[in-house]
């Protein structure tokens, strides 16, 4: 156990001071007084902050492919602890912020490169004139639930705030239909499916051709984020576009509008649907798309709030969220027994996980228990058709590739050895040591972290002043 330099009551009010507990506070001190504390602190920032970073053992070696010789050498046997942490790259803001805000961003910039297009991300600019909705697909009723309609007074007869808790959740829990959204949400991604095949058969009806026909004349793209709603249910939002034959290098055909694509989402979301068989005691079951389908033309006369920065932000923020809405956990349950160790979750919410493990058995092969805590939903939260914009892949390479260059110029290596292709071989072994923090270190890393994302808010309020001024002596 960690020794206190100074008296216990000291060390509680010093504690209570800096917003955490003793024990913490004594880990964290313990580590700030380490040797190694400030290549420590250089490892965490490089992860963003990471509150969760992968720890690793190895070295690396960079050789000229021509002469032989070693021109970097790397090893973790002189870092603290004799480990290399990196950023554990979970995509949960629940998680890890830090690894969020940059998922975030990368989604963003993928959204968005399909909306205006950019060069550097191989979409071209002209995309901007290309036919563009963004459209949101909802679940069906389960059952009345709380909520705040546009009359004020929920059907209970309370006006309830924005922030009240029972909203989402059943007015009859008895008869409130849990099993069926479980289910909806378990095979919501295969219904996703259906509805593209459905939505390209409705443009091509619309003009007059048949659905093999089309790809020579259209292509239908898309980038999708899901959400879950406060009654537990998943729904998409989705940017969906109409391109040329040759995706978005090619100009779409004059007869794809904006209201042709309008009406083939409504009429496709109306058609999709999936039909289960009976299982066991269960009966069949029609999976469909809610009555409520939303399509709203981005940046358009009577949208211009729908801007296309607006409709990026948007799907980014929810890329990174999952079913935390509803207030489950945001971990797999192991087995049933399990919730009875969770007394704060919400009862609708317990109702939902209880119907998961209900149906785990009757629907083999839908994992419904195992994916529990996303209340059944098991599918990607982010997704998009292979021609919309670039990929997720090639950002993050853009992004590493960058650094390799940074540390190039770091260690003093040649300039022209970033140009030349196979002047370098780079020998690499590494071992996983372990994952996350110490108590004391998390809080340390928070602290970074939180200073990380100060720092950015002020450059980034520094460039839209700039912005201003700019506009203001044009």
């Amino acid at each position: 156990m960690t020794r206190l330099p100074v008296a216990p009551a000291a060390v509680a009010d010093l504690a209570a001071a800096v917003g955490t507990d003793p024990l913490t506070l004594a880990d964290m001190l313990r580590v700030a007084s380490q040797p190694g504390y400030d290549r420590w602190q250089e490892q965490i920032k490089r992860t963003g902050g990471c509150a969760n970073p992968i720890h690793l053992q190895g070295q690396t070696a960079t050789r000229n492919t021509v002469t032989g010789d070693v021109l970097y050498f790397y090893s973790t046997g002189d870092e603290p602890g004799g480990r290399l942490r990196v950023a554990c790259g979970n995509r949960r803001a629940s998680r890890c912020p830090s690894c969020a805000w940059t998922y975030a961003g990368d989604t963003y910039h993928l959204i968005r490169a399909g909306i205006t297009g950019d060069e550097r991300k191989d979409v071209p600019t002209t995309v901007r004139d290309h036919p563009r909705v963004f459209a949101t697909l909802t679940a069906p009723s389960f059952g009345p639930v709380h909520n705040r309609p546009a009359s004020g007074r929920c059907r209970c007869g309370t006006a309830h705030l924005e922030d009240d808790p029972v909203l989402g959740t059943a007015l009859h829990p008895g008869s409130y239909d849990y099993a069926g959204a479980v289910l909806w949400n378990n095979y919501a991604g295969q219904l996703w499916q259906r509805f593209t095949i459905y939505l390209r058969r409705e443009v091509a009806a619309r003009a007059g051709l048949s659905q093999s026909a089309l790809a020579d004349h259209c292509r239908a793209s898309f980038g999708k984020v899901a959400e879950f709603q406060k009654r537990g249910a998943v729904h998409f939002h989705a940017v969906i576009r109409l391109d040329g034959t040759d995706g978005p290098d090619t100009e779409p055909p004059a007869w794809a509008t904006v209201a042709l694509l309008d009406d083939a989402i409504r009429a496709a979301a109306a058609r999709a649907s999936l039909t289960l068989s009976p299982a066991g005691d269960h009966p069949a079951r029609v999976l469909r798309w809610g009555a409520q389908v939303d399509v709203q033309p981005i940046g358009a006369f009577g949208h211009e709030e729908l801007t296309e920065q607006a409709v990026a932000a948007y799907v980014a923020k929810y890329a990174t969220k999952a079913a935390e809405t509803t207030g489950t956990v945001d971990h797999r349950i192991g087995e049933r027994a399990e919730l009875d160790k969770l007394p704060h979750l919400p009862d609708h919410t317990r109702r939902l996980i209880e119907a998961c493990w209900d149906l785990d058995a009757a629907y083999p092969g839908r994992l419904l228990a195992r994916w529990s805590h996303m209340l059944g939903f098991r599918g990607h939260f982010s997704t998009k058709s292979r021609r919309y914009s670039t990929t997720l892949t090639a950002l993050r390479q853009a992004r590493a590739d960058y650094r390799a260059r940074q540390e190039r110029r770091e260690r003093g290596l040649p300039e022209e050895l970033d140009t030349e292709e196979g002047s370098t071989l780079v020998i690499a072994h590494w071992t996983y040591a372990g994952q996350g923090h110490t108590p004391g270190e998390s809080w340390l890393a928070a602290t970074i972290a939180e200073d990380i994302r100060t720092n950015r808010e002020t450059a980034r309020g520094a460039l839209v002043d700039m912005a201003d001024d700019a506009e203001v002596w044009a």
